[in-house]
């Protein structure tokens, strides 16, 4: 695609940035609104290790819109920007910066080190950031931006996590919860589902030889697509319902469950070594109880281990009917292990590497897997083929197959994860679960499907939240514990000062790990983690204003939220820790209304990619197309609704013409003629004009109602439409009546600033700059008054009843129907609309339009006459050409050729012209004598002549089968 010309809107719009900047137009469109009318906007904040991108953009035109919209409503929009701070994001920024390759590499460097690292890297693109922002016309006070690392932050959330602590809603507990080996840390649930990938792995078919029972000799066979996991195997679990048989073949006996081995037979690569001869149905009662030699000799000795039992959870469906059970690797698991009285067998450390009693004898045997994760990233297969492998050796590998699944990376890393069984602290959601389904009934979701659906669904099956990070860089979890195991929570500052006799000024990791609390005897140290950077996220609406240590008496003014926007990976995020913590602190909905968006693609439909290059720079993009134009572009897509955007430059180009562009020519036209309006209020007299104002209100009334229904798309769309019918059909219809001086003039003059300056406070929570150009313009051209003027000061548009008039608006609709079908049956005929007819006649089953309505039809369709009838629907021409319709179709098509030609040479509306036209033909000269008023004022010219002596330009002139030559000469 060629490289578009580059907007003149976009110098307008840094004109428009410095004139809000100078006079601090956006604190003003705060200050200026009541205290007591507050409209809270919740900002989720961003992390500024790296740059913004399109979906961030995205977001700040919906977070842009709907405070600007409420503002000028009367609402008081505090909007403060905030910094994301803590979490992996940022160690993991600090890790590659001094090759730090584990939890060990960074107590060796320090903790204190690398927190102070983690500290001075947070806000690398912050200034990038800020640029961005501003040029996008978002406003938020940057300067005061609140920082979830800063005291005051944290603070509150040591309040919010004592209150649930109070009420019983924090616990510690031991559960198999999914692990980033690479960050030796657990992921909360809702972390979990935000990264799933398709990933390549190898699953096994393995058999165990029974030891006892009827069946003893026997091999029962089990699958897997955790090979790893099978050095921790201490049970299998067989299901009390299903079928199973024994096959016998050259090798040996093997079991398996009747219908899975029915599936897995129609597979010639399954067995295809093994000779199966005879079928034998088995009970399962003469399975279960019996024991089985363990795979591997490292934990023979077990505790009650190597047994067949029965689970409820065993299926067919996939696999062979028999599942193996690890209790350290899968909650199912865990909780048989648990009801059989079997511990874990923990052969996988944190760091994701098999304990020394695995990892040294299977690398002494040539298996190497020590110091190797057991899943690493970019090579999930790899440890275990090594297990693989061991199994063939050792005579347990019945049989191998690739598969491609859905598997859980670290949202952050991308490191796979691990189902693992360690300790965490938990906030107990289920307790609240009721509550958090039963309230999110209050809350207005945009789209509405999301309510009951993914964000209602994730609700019903909330499970607890696991909150605590074995990691450094966060909020430290404020509990200390005795060696006896007392716990202490502190929920300030102020607590702990008073239990340790310490005053501390920074709350992070390093700086009160060492600060312990003497009480009754016993020394309380605290506990090593750090909470969730999601459960700060979740603090969010308290921790930005240090509530309650401040602010305490001014809830309302901070909670709830009547308005948030994010992306809908954030149902299981952002959105889903604020509803909890709300519900958990004050039974309430923490926002009102929400607007879910989707994600930004690049135009092929994939990610967007740095590497690819298969997207625009946004910056390109805004210097280019100018702001307005990409966030009309962007608020307009269905990617407002939660469906997903393939961005489009040409798509933003197409925005900036057909509404930036058209809406700036209808201002430039008016501005032609402004000096002869003399501000009157329109009297609505003319039909062009009534239809007009009308247009204006159903605007109105449809902007606004989109927007108090958290409705971009529709309100946009309403605007859209207005700019195409003003300038399509009312300016293109009153030109006639604007260049003629005379009170229908001054009356279609100020019907056109009516409209240009409510569409200007219309778009301005969309299009902020083109709407202040518009307003700017109509009011001297930024003029230096003491009230500085902007249209972000002004109060939304009212709908005027008295110009309010469905009938016309009908009516003008019907005219614009007969119009294109009159256009469409004088294109059968083949006579082109500039020879004029004498008549058309339409026939209607409705009401004959009146008079005035008929002269627009004649002057658009260029006949005389215009009769309607009762009837059938239909449009008949006179397609008769009598030698008069003939000169006037002449004159028209030269008046035509004399415009085209004062535009090419540089002409504008300013200019007057002496017209020259020469013809032997008698019939052009008739028709200069016949048409000479027509063509003169249709050409801008004062005087026309015979002569072509001393024109500028020359030009001829053929209409059919009539020649002339004609030129101009600039006055």
């Amino acid at each position: 695609m060629s490289t578009p010309q580059k907007s003149p809107h976009v110098s307008d719009e840094q004109r428009v940035l410095e004139y809000w900047d100078k006079h601090s137009i956006f604190e003003r469109s705060v200050s200026e609104r009541p205290v007591d009318n507050q409209y809270v906007f919740y900002d989720g904040p961003p992390f500024a290790t790296g740059l913004p991108h399109y979906g961030h953009l995205l977001g700040s035109a919906m977070k842009d819109a709907m405070p600007r919209f409420w503002t000028m409503k009367g609402k008081r929009v505090e909007r403060v920007w905030g910094w994301d701070c803590h979490g992996l994001p940022v160690e993991n920024i600090i890790e590659k910066d001094f090759s730090l390759g584990s939890r060990k590499d960074i107590e060796a460097f320090g903790v204190d080190k690398f927190n102070d690292a983690c500290h001075n890297a947070v806000l690398t693109y912050a200034e990038e950031w800020k640029k961005v922002i501003r040029r996008f016309g978002r406003w938020v006070d940057m300067e005061d931006s609140y920082r979830t690392m800063d005291a005051d932050f944290m603070e509150s959330v040591w309040w919010v996590f004592k209150t649930l602590w109070q009420q019983g809603l924090i616990y510690e507990g031991h559960k198999p919860m999914h692990i980033c080996p690479r960050c030796e840390t657990a992921l909360s649930n809702f972390e979990v589902n935000q990264n799933y990938q398709d990933v390549k792995d190898v699953s096994v078919f393995v058999s165990f030889p029974l030891t006892s029972g009827v069946h003893s000799g026997a091999n029962i066979v089990a699958w897997t697509t955790t090979p790893w996991t099978l050095p921790g195997n201490v049970l299998l679990a067989v299901g009390g319902d299903i079928a199973y048989i024994k096959i016998k073949t050259q090798k040996g006996d093997f079991i398996f469950g009747r219908d899975a081995w029915q599936r897995l037979r129609s597979n010639p690569e399954f067995l295809k070594d093994y000779e199966v001869g005879e079928v034998e149905d088995i009970q399962v009662k003469d399975l279960i109880g019996a024991t089985y030699e363990p795979l591997f000799p490292f934990f023979a000795n077990h505790t009650n281990a190597f047994r067949v039992v029965a689970a409820d959870f065993v299926t067919t469906s996939e696999g062979t009917g028999i599942v193996h059970i690890a209790p350290g690797f899968g909650e199912d698991d865990m909780m048989l292990g648990k009801a059989e009285n079997v511990a874990p067998i923990m052969h996988v450390q944190m760091n994701g590497q098999f304990v020394p009693e695995v990892s040294v004898p299977l690398t002494a045997e040539g298996f190497a897997v020590e110091g190797r994760p057991v899943k690493a990233k970019d090579d999930t297969q790899s440890v275990d083929i090594e297990i693989i492998r061991a199994l063939a050796k050792n005579g347990k590998l019945i049989a191998k197959q690739k598969l491609e699944h859905s598997y859980p990376l670290c949202w952050r890393c991308d490191t796979p994860l691990l189902n693992y069984a360690t300790s965490s602290w938990f906030v107990s959601v289920t307790k609240i679960k009721e509550r958090l389904v039963a309230l999110n009934k209050d809350i207005n979701w945009v789209p509405d499907t999301m309510k009951e659906g993914r964000f209602g669904n994730w609700l019903e099956g909330a499970r607890d939240w696991a909150i605590s990070r074995s990691r450094f860089w966060g909020t430290p979890l404020p509990v200390w514990r005795s060696e006896d195991g007392d716990l202490l929570c502190v929920g300030s500052v102020e607590e702990l000062k008073d239990l340790s006799g310490v005053e501390v000024t920074d709350l992070h990791k390093h700086k009160i790990d060492n600060v312990t609390i003497q009480k009754d005897g016993k020394t309380y140290t605290r506990i090593p983690e750090v909470l969730d950077c999601w459960f700060e996220s979740g603090s969010m609406p308290y921790a930005q204003k240090h509530y309650p240590f401040e602010n305490a008496d001014k809830l309302d003014s901070i909670f709830p939220a009547e308005f948030i926007a994010e992306g809908q990976d954030q149902t299981r995020g952002w959105f889903y820790t604020l509803h909890v913590l709300a519900v958990a602190l004050f039974d309430a909905p923490a926002f009102k209304n929400v607007v879910v968006n989707g994600i930004v693609l690049a135009e092929d439909g994939k990610k967007m990619s740095k590497r690819l290059k298969n997207y625009p720079d946004p910056v390109h993009v805004l210097d280019r197309y100018g702001a307005d134009a990409l966030r009309l572009y962007m608020l307009a897509s269905p990617v407002v609704r939660a469906e997903n955007l393939r961005l489009s430059e040409t798509g933003i180009d197409e925005v900036s013409k057909k509404f930036v562009m058209i809406t700036r020519n209808v201002l430039s036209f008016y501005n032609l003629y402004r000096e002869l309006d003399n501000a009157r209020v329109p009297n609505a007299e003319n039909v062009l004009d009534k239809w007009v104002l009308a247009r204006l209100q159903e605007t109105i009334e449809e902007a606004d109602g989109a927007m108090l229904k958290y409705d971009f798309i529709s309100a946009i769309r309403s605007l859209q439409s207005f700019v195409t019918d003003l300038s399509t059909w009312y300016v293109r219809r009153s030109r006639d009546r604007i260049k003629e001086e005379g009170n229908d003039q001054k009356e279609a003059l100020a019907t056109l600033r009516v409209c240009l300056e409510t569409m200007s406070k219309l778009m301005a929570p969309f299009a902020p700059f083109l709407a202040e150009v518009i307003y700017q313009s109509l009011h001297d051209d930024f003029a230096e008054s003491a009230f500085f003027p902007s249209v972000h000061l002004e109060s939304y548009p009212e709908v005027n009843i008295a110009w309010q008039n469905a009938e016309v608006i009908i009516q003008m609709g019907r005219v614009r129907s007969y119009v294109s079908k009159t256009l469409e049956a004088r294109s059968e005929s083949g006579i082109a609309v500039r020879q004029a007819l004498s008549k058309v006649v339409i026939t209607s089953e409705t009401e004959p339009l009146g008079q005035e309505f008929g002269q627009i039809i004649a002057e658009e369709v260029n006949v005389h006459v215009v009769e309607f009838a009762k009837g059938t629907d239909a449009v008949v021409l006179d397609t008769k050409l009598t030698p008069e319709l003939v000169r006037e179709g002449v004159s028209r098509e030269l008046i035509r050729h004399v415009n085209a030609l004062r535009k090419e040479v540089g002409m504008t509306i300013e200019d007057r012209i002496t017209l020259g036209v020469v013809s032997s033909d008698q019939e052009v000269i008739e028709m200069l004598k016949e048409y000479k008023d027509d063509i003169l004022r249709g050409t801008l010219a004062t005087e026309m002549t015979s002569s072509l002596e001393g024109m500028d330009e020359v030009r001829s002139f053929r209409s059919t089968e009539l020649q002339a030559e004609f030129g101009i000469k600039k006055q």
